[in-house]
């Protein structure tokens, strides 16, 4: 059976970390980091993300700044925000939460945040940093992805790794970080052909497909490393009476996969606490670098 890759274990190791660099940096610096979240709309998932993210903001000790707009607001006065935001001395982190509401083009908005306050690592500088090999705030769930591996001393080097999606959140930065580790990589995505006989070649496969359950044992190579990164709420089952509840799942079969697989993401538990806490990393690095002290988390932002 798969090794389970427990991205929640993982995450509280590094937020221990987190606040440790916290610790250390606070008198001197002045103030704590801070992460400023901006909600549009009242999405109860995004609202749900954001709770989160705000937890997780306040165990470690990071200051978190939450501003709520309404989903009829303007594109101007949400750059307006965000600019305001980018001078704004208690803050080291921006995160535009996204879906945004109809009608609103995250493009714009998301390339009016300073990108030295890019908590979640989107803007088009620092993807192309990325591509460059330079540093700076890294796309979260990729390079929560590659902290897993990292952790779990899964080597990259001469290893065939496929991606199956291409957005620009997850799927394309992605294929850079695995580049960067020495992987031969294949993207894969809605209009590839045959799709199980690519998968089948990956000692490294990595789904982030957004289609639950799409991905099983006639995709997978025995032995390989499957990371999950889908996360899906199916329907309860109505066997089960009112006992039932709606269920999580990802992009993978798992219970198919399991038997196949050296390694396995969980869902939940796997890739979406390691989203949150390389969040909390991106913020914390930057209040070190705006702060002028010593950069720690070096090795998680590749």
């Amino acid at each position: 059976m798969a090794f389970r890759l427990d991205g929640k274990q993982l995450a509280a190791e590094l937020e221990q970390r987190l606040q440790a660099e916290i610790a250390a940096g606070l008198l001197p610096a002045g103030r704590p980091p801070g992460l400023a979240v901006l909600r549009i709309g009242d999405d109860p998932a995004s609202g749900l993300y954001v709770a989160h993210k705000q937890k997780a903001c306040g165990r470690i000790g990071v200051a978190s700044y939450l501003t709520h707009l309404p989903e009829t607001v303007s594109a101007a006065k949400v750059l307006a925000t965000i600019q305001a935001l980018n001078i704004d001395e208690r803050v080291d982190g921006i995160l535009l939460q996204l879906p945004l509401p109809n009608g609103l083009d995250e493009g714009p908005l998301l390339a009016g945040i300073d990108p030295e306050k890019d908590a979640d690592g989107l803007h088009t500088l620092n993807l192309g940093r990325l591509l460059k090999g330079e540093p700076g705030p890294r796309s979260c769930t990729p390079a929560g992805v590659m902290a897993l591996l990292a952790r779990h001393q899964i080597s990259l080097e001469r290893k065939r790794a496929v991606v199956i999606g291409r957005s620009i959140l997850v799927g394309q930065p992605m294929a850079l970080m695995l580049q960067a580790a020495n992987a031969t990589v294949s993207v894969a995505h809605s209009h590839t052909g045959d799709l199980a006989s690519l998968t089948q070649q990956a000692d490294v496969l990595v789904v982030a497909a957004g289609r639950p359950q799409m991905i099983g044992s006639e995709h997978v190579k025995p032995g390989a490393v499957v990371v999950d990164v889908g996360i899906h709420r199916l329907p309860a089952d109505p066997e089960l009476g009112t006992q039932a509840k709606a269920r999580l799942c990802g992009d993978v079969r798992a219970q198919e996969v399991e038997p196949l697989a050296s390694a396995l993401t969980p869902v939940p538990g796997g890739v979406g606490p390691m989203t949150v806490t390389m969040l909390l990393v991106n913020t914390v690095a930057r209040w070190q670098q705006h702060c002028g002290l010593p950069f720690g988390l070096r090795d998680l932002l590749l």
